[in-house]
């Protein structure tokens, strides 16, 4: 009988996608009681013929389409192919411990939970300073504020109740009490859908002694369109739930309007310039610290210029992209059928 669903969206992952493969047939979940679905987006890249070669070898993973190509409606379709009675996310740009579904399978009934994930051990996408610099910048409460998943050192080895986890370990049962993934969301989509699930009684819980391996983006390209998306896609999870979420979502917006607003009205006011001046020039000194120590941390003084970039860059992205999601879903009112996202990956 299969107990675990396990489900994979992916599109153009040729680099990792049998990393977290290798780390399925690894774990010491029966296999027998197990189903891995990935849901492809139309790679272009050879994903499918890597992915093709596992479902020859080992018969309980699956390859189905998404020719939507976005996540979202990944999800939903393999949440509609499982057959298992817990359906657990996974992303093919990570690597999973041994015992990592055991242990979600064991959370979810000790806690008597609705969703429960594991922290995020956060590793360069590739050689060199840039990618490390990414992978300490969203791993850092000054890059990402208070994201438990993404900060926790496993130390409290207690399970902490929060407002969401990395991909998720699901009962299967809560989808048919509160919908599936909302595929207007090409970003954000699991915080929304667990906004809904708190919204409903539902409890979720993080697991911190259990850590996944998460590869960060490799460049600053990447890690702009990441974050201008989540940023993107912000004001329109805000629309459909009916009021704001996490307090951490909105500062990067905060920022941004900071230096924005006062350039724009300096033409008639002069000196309002200043403010932008001020807003900048604080934040750089407080990013510049923390660039600094964190280098000095690492051992590495080259690393501060690209530590500094890489929190310069994800957070005026996130806030741009927030500004546009405003003007798009709140001002322009603009439906899914009228969305122009380019897909960041």
């Amino acid at each position: 009988m299969i107990e675990v669903s396990i489900i994979i969206p992916c599109r153009n992952e040729k680099d990792y996608i049998a990393g977290v493969l290798d780390s399925i047939l690894a774990n010491d979940f029966p296999k027998e009681n197990l189903e891995v679905i990935v849901a492809d987006g139309m790679s272009e890249d050879g994903t499918r013929a890597v992915i093709e070669e596992y479902t020859k070898k080992w018969p309980f993973i699956r390859l189905v389409d998404n020719p939507r190509k976005i996540v979202p409606c990944a999800l939903n379709e393999a949440i509609r192919n499982a057959k298992g009675r817990i359906i657990m996310r996974m992303d093919a740009h990570a690597v999973y411990p041994p015992n990592y579904i055991s242990r979600m399978v064991s959370a979810l009934g000790e806690m008597k939970a609705d969703n429960v994930g594991a922290a995020w051990e956060t590793l360069p996408g590739g050689p060199g300073l840039v990618p490390k610099a990414i992978a300490l910048a969203l791993s850092h409460p000054f890059g990402v504020g208070n994201a438990t998943y993404r900060l926790s050192n496993g130390e409290d080895r207690a399970p902490i109740e929060t407002d969401t986890v990395p991909f998720g370990c699901y009962r299967k049962e809560v989808f048919d009490k509160i919908g599936l993934f909302d595929e207007e969301l090409v970003r954000n989509q699991d915080n929304e859908l667990n906004e809904r699930l708190k919204r409903a009684g539902g409890r979720i819980f993080l697991i911190p002694d259990v850590k996944i391996q998460y590869f960060a983006r490799k460049n600053y390209s990447k890690l702009w369109k990441m974050f201008y998306q989540y940023g993107y896609f912000g004001p329109l999870v805000d629309k459909k739930l009916g009021k704001p979420t996490r307090l951490r979502r909105y500062v990067p917006l905060v920022f941004v309007l900071s230096i924005l607003l006062p350039a724009l009205i300096m033409p008639f006011f002069p000196r309002i310039g200043l403010v932008s001046v001020c807003s900048f020039s604080l934040y750089a000194l407080v990013n510049l610290a923390f660039s600094c120590l964190l280098a000095t941390r690492e051992k590495e003084p080259a690393l501060a210029t690209f530590l500094f970039l890489s929190f310069l860059l994800s957070h005026f992205s996130y806030g741009v992209g927030h500004i546009k999601g405003i003007w798009d879903f709140w001002v322009k009112q603009k439906k899914k059928e009228s969305l122009e996202v380019e897909l960041s990956r």
